[in-house]
């Protein structure tokens, strides 16, 4: 396959930003190495400019500083500024430079950063949020034609974080990337970065295979991986990297048409996940057709005309062929889509059992009423095109029409489930956005369960209905919101938000959680609380990392008069009570929260305050 390779322009401004830490006193410089004493570089249209007046960064406190104290430092600024008539892309990098041979580079999680664009704040963030080395990204972005983004940066050492640095040193620059090819459909921008080795074309689909290809994709608050393009339509089959809930896949049939599977992928209400998905109708193929062909083994499943199973929906889920073909080339399983979490597949192995990913990435066949993890799947259309992005996890491709580039001042309820928030303090300050489940609140969940001092926190439910008094309910409702968020983030919080005591387990049908019946026709047990847990078959209820890096956690949903669910690290899901599990806060923020900065993804999550 001939390859359009991508043409990048590579602007590099070194900035040195050295800390050197001793007993006493601590100092930092900030300097330019632009090839000699030049305080421009110019591509085309495109100038990046440092000034030539910055004071630079200035530490005063060996020991660390306070988040205060940092945003009040004096700023090194710059400017980069489009002189032409037409819109590009970029991204800016903040990436190690070279230190001396003597030295010891300073990690990053003892340092703090704020960039000031445009007279947007990113607020005091953990450098560690923006990425890893080569991979931290300040900004990124489309600058219009004969416009000029004005920047200011300031790094310090945190005191939230103990440690010794003592004599340590960081030495950075800045790497602005500036992509001349815009808006290119999704199916031609993989099929010509995706390399012959990671392409499998069957006749029907070009499949991409390997153990971690540029194939990341950032839609509607959440991390897809492309998984094919359709050779004909051009259409692009996309899986999330996650499991977003975790439900049992049915009780009554192991056919995919009708199961709670089906019903709960493609539920247009605030309780579903198509209803959730950004403008779906302007991406994603709403009449797509799924191979839910029972499967025993990893052929190719029979077409229509052979006499598969063929089911037309908005969304579904991978089928055992399709997740086979991901790990192609591979040894022991290791493809891309081995995410180390238990998660259903769409096709039955037999009549009662359905075919799944393990943790290990094996394929397993658990029968139909146990409860693991969701990956949605979805069809691009073919007309959708990438606006930015690498393809990689820190750099994701990007989609024209859900990348916002200005949402200063927008209303958080008008966001979407997935999107991560800067909320809290610590370890515990970053969440994600749920469903607007209130008309005009914003409910959010920690984006994983609260830690102290980098382990998680676990705790006993108490009595087995949930209320502000039961032990989980009173840790929540006191020492985590003075302790957690404090006054700032608790004011942002409805007082009484209606928390749902519904019933589920295996075989259940999610919409019990919340509802007495399959047809919502009334609510289930209720109760009032400023903050609580999510539910079974919620959206974001599942788990977002491997399972060595996760812990089980509470659910509000009970399974029967003695016991209450509980996600597992692995991502499924527990039917009888853990004595002790970890906590993950949710919460309903007021109408009149507004992002100040962010674009609500991982690198830069939205911050927010009161209107």
């Amino acid at each position: 396959m001939e390859k359009d390779n991508k043409k990048i322009i590579t602007i590099v401004m070194s900035i040195i930003i050295i800390l050197v830490l001793v007993l006493a006193i601590s100092y930092a410089y900030f300097s330019t190495e632009l090839n000699g004493t030049d305080q421009m570089v110019k591509v085309g249209t495109l100038d990046l400019v440092l000034d030539e007046t910055s004071e630079g960064i200035t530490l005063d406190n060996a020991v660390g500083i306070s988040d205060s104290e940092g945003l009040s430092l004096d700023g090194s600024t710059f400017e980069l500024r489009n002189n032409g008539n037409k819109a590009i892309d970029y991204t800016i990098y903040l990436d190690d430079n070279t230190i001396g041979d003597n030295d010891t580079r300073i990690d990053d999680k003892y340092l703090k950063y704020n960039l000031n664009k445009n007279g947007a704040n990113s607020g005091a963030t953990l450098l560690t949020r923006i990425g890893a080395n080569p991979n931290r990204i300040l900004d990124s972005g489309t600058i219009e034609g004969d416009t000029t983004n004005k920047y200011s940066l300031k790094l310090w050492i945190t005191d939230e974080v103990d440690g010794n640095y003592s004599g340590q040193v960081f030495s950075g620059k800045l790497r602005v990337e500036v992509s001349q090819e815009r808006e290119k459909e999704v199916a031609t921008v993989l099929l010509n970065n995706i390399p012959d080795d990671n392409l499998y074309d069957d006749g029907t689909d070009t499949f991409i295979t390997g153990t971690d290809p540029n194939n990341y994709i950032w839609y509607s608050g959440k991390l897809w991986r492309a998984v094919s393009v359709n050779n004909e339509e051009k259409t692009v089959k996309l899986v999330t990297q996650w499991n977003i809930s975790t439900i049992s896949y049915d009780n009554d049939s192991s056919d995919f048409e009708k199961s709670y599977m089906q019903e709960w992928l493609n539920d247009t209400t605030v309780d579903g996940f198509l209803g959730n998905l950004r403008d779906y109708e302007n991406f994603i193929v709403t009449n797509a057709e799924w191979n839910a062909s029972m499967m025993t083994d990893n052929s190719k499943p029979p077409s229509e005309i052979e006499g598969g199973t063929i089911i037309t929906d908005a969304v579904g889920l991978l089928n055992r062929y399709e997740y086979a073909n991901s790990y192609r080339g591979t040894t022991d399983k290791n493809g891309y889509l081995n995410n180390a979490l238990y998660s259903w597949l769409l096709t039955p192995y037999d009549y009662s059992s359905i075919n799944s990913i393990s943790a290990s990435g094996s394929i397993v066949h658990p029968q139909k009423l146990g409860i693991n993890g969701i990956r949605p799947s979805i069809n691009l259309i073919s007309n959708v095109k990438i606006v930015s992005g690498k393809g990689t996890a820190d750099n994701p491709y990007r989609l024209k029409g859900d990348k916002d580039t200005s949402l200063k001042g927008t209303h958080l309820n008008t966001r979407y489930s997935g999107e991560y928030i800067t909320f809290g303090t610590g370890d515990n300050n970053l969440y994600r956005i749920v469903s607007h489940e209130t008309e005009g609140l914003t409910k959010i969940t920690s984006a994983e369960p609260l830690k102290n001092e980098g382990s998680f926190i676990t705790t006993a439910f108490g009595n087995i209905l949930f209320s502000s008094t039961n032990t989980i309910g009173l840790f929540l409702n006191g020492e985590y919101l003075i302790n957690y968020l404090g006054e700032e983030y608790s004011n942002m919080i409805e007082d009484n938000t209606t928390w749902y005591l519904g019933f589920g387990g295996q075989g259940t049908n999610y919409k019990l959680a919340k509802y007495t019946d399959k047809s919502m026709s009334g609510y289930a047990t209720t109760t009032t609380a400023k903050v609580g847990l999510l539910r079974m078959g919620e959206l974001m209820s599942g788990q977002f990392g491997r399972y060595e890096k996760n812990s089980n956690y509470w659910l509000l949903t009970t399974y029967n008069t003695s016991y209450v669910l509980s996600v597992l690290y692995a991502g499924d899901m527990n039917t009888f009570m853990m004595y002790s599990s970890a906590i993950k806060p949710s919460l309903n923020l007021k109408s009149n929260v507004v992002i100040t900065s962010g674009d609500g993804t991982l690198q830069n999550p939205f911050e927010i305050e009161l209107e």
